[in-house]
């Protein structure tokens, strides 16, 4: 069976030596012969729109001839025609990416991405940079990245807060700066409280026929086993996951221990002699950027460790866009799906075997402790918290040291 990587090289070799009218009915006829979805496909592989495509799958059914000239058109020379980007406009493909990441958000249960932007707010940009390229073009390339179309619904999410862009412009700025010096970027948040039990999960795996596990009916919680609570950690460079299930509440003094225990399994390890982490978080919950307890926990595992702590929270209402979600949980979601989670171990195991195929690396383990809800933190307790905020948006952007 011929490759992608094949096809590509067999357009790139022969069409150049095809006039316009023959390498058009030549793809046309190698989209057809393909079936559905080759239209796209053969598009994308020769470097050329889907319209020329249509016009040659026109002309093939029609009868039309590859010889000859059309009637008041002249045939370009061999060679002609729209070249491949990455060939008539080197760096073209990285620039229009580096536009697109800051602003990409994904649904936490498919591994697609979306973009915020339209397609001709992103031509503009790349004009700025002197790159000619079509808006239509420009959305052929984003899908053959594995990017889909965003729907105004999603579009809007967060819309009514102030500085949201801006917010996520100095997020992402944040997060270069910190891997170019080598210092951990970690995404952090809470899962799904999950249900322990012989109860039905989400999702379908092979079985013999009649043979599927059986589960209960109903989905009343069980005293004795509880709900799990898996908070976990991302490492944004380093493509690594680390999930810590308690079986108690969802705290920040639990969501910090989980970052705590990251720390001395992993994170000390491999960025020993970094003295500073960032931490991109969402702006609620247990991490919230109003949470006085998210803050002194943070004080006391800065002042354990030496680390400058500095913490990014996304804008309210904005939490998919946090990379944690679509690039951990989601697979993790994927792993268990149609496993019933009888046990706190079955939970550990199935998230700490979860890979992917760009080398995601998960490890876990069950955290027993009971933490208490509704802990306060009095006025002094604050005051003996070395924050520093920064001038943009302290609320959400600041640095706890040591």
């Amino acid at each position: 069976m011929t490759t992608d990587t094949q096809l590509k090289e067999k357009y790139q070799m022969l069409l150049p030596h095809l006039d316009e009218k023959s390498a058009r009915l030549f793809l046309a006829s190698e989209a057809k012969s393909m079936g559905r979805g080759a239209k796209v496909k053969v598009a994308k592989l020769a470097g050329v729109s889907r319209t020329r495509i249509n016009k040659g799958i026109e002309e093939l059914e029609a009868g039309v001839s590859s010889s000859g000239t059309e009637k008041g058109k002249k045939i370009r020379n061999p060679g002609g025609g729209r070249k491949f980007q990455e060939e008539s406009q080197p760096g073209m493909i990285e620039a229009l990416e580096r536009i697109v990441n800051p602003h990409t958000l994904g649904d936490p249960m498919k591994p697609l991405l979306w973009t915020s932007k339209s397609l001709r707010k992103i031509q503009s940009e790349l004009k700025s940079q002197n790159f000619d390229v079509g808006h239509v073009t420009i959305g052929e390339i984003l899908k053959s990245k594995n990017y889909s179309l965003q729907g105004n619904k999603k579009t809007h999410e967060g819309g009514t807060v102030a500085d949201r862009d801006e917010q996520f412009e100095n997020i992402n700025q944040a997060a270069l700066s910190f891997m170019k010096e080598g210092a951990p970027v970690i995404s952090v948040d809470c899962k799904k409280k999950e249900l322990i039990g012989n109860f039905k999960n989400s999702g379908v795996e092979w079985h013999k026929k009649g043979e599927a596990p059986n589960v209960k009916v109903y989905d009343f919680i069980d005293k004795e086993l509880g709900k799990a609570v898996p908070y976990g950690i991302y490492d944004i460079a380093k493509n690594e996951g680390w999930v810590s299930v308690g079986i108690s509440k969802d705290t920040a003094e639990f969501a910090v221990n989980t970052i705590k225990t990251w720390w001395q399994q992993m994170g000390k390890e491999q960025y020993g002699l970094s003295k500073k982490l960032l931490i991109t978080a969402d702006g609620g919950g247990s991490n919230s950027s109003r949470s006085r307890l998210w803050k002194k926990e943070l004080q006391l595992f800065a002042s354990e460790t030496g680390l400058e702590i500095k913490v990014c929270h996304f804008p309210p209402g904005t939490s998919k866009w946090n990379k944690i979600e679509h690039r951990l949980f989601s697979f993790i979601s994927k792993n268990w799906r149609g496993k019933p989670l009888e046990s706190l171990e079955v939970i550990v195991n199935l998230i700490a075997n979860t890979t992917t195929q760009t080398g995601l690396k998960v490890n876990a383990s069950a955290d027993e402790r009971q933490y208490e809800k509704g802990l306060k933190v009095t006025d002094e307790e604050i005051k003996n918290i070395k924050l520093n905020p920064d001038e943009f948006r302290g609320d959400w952007n600041y640095t706890i040291y040591p």
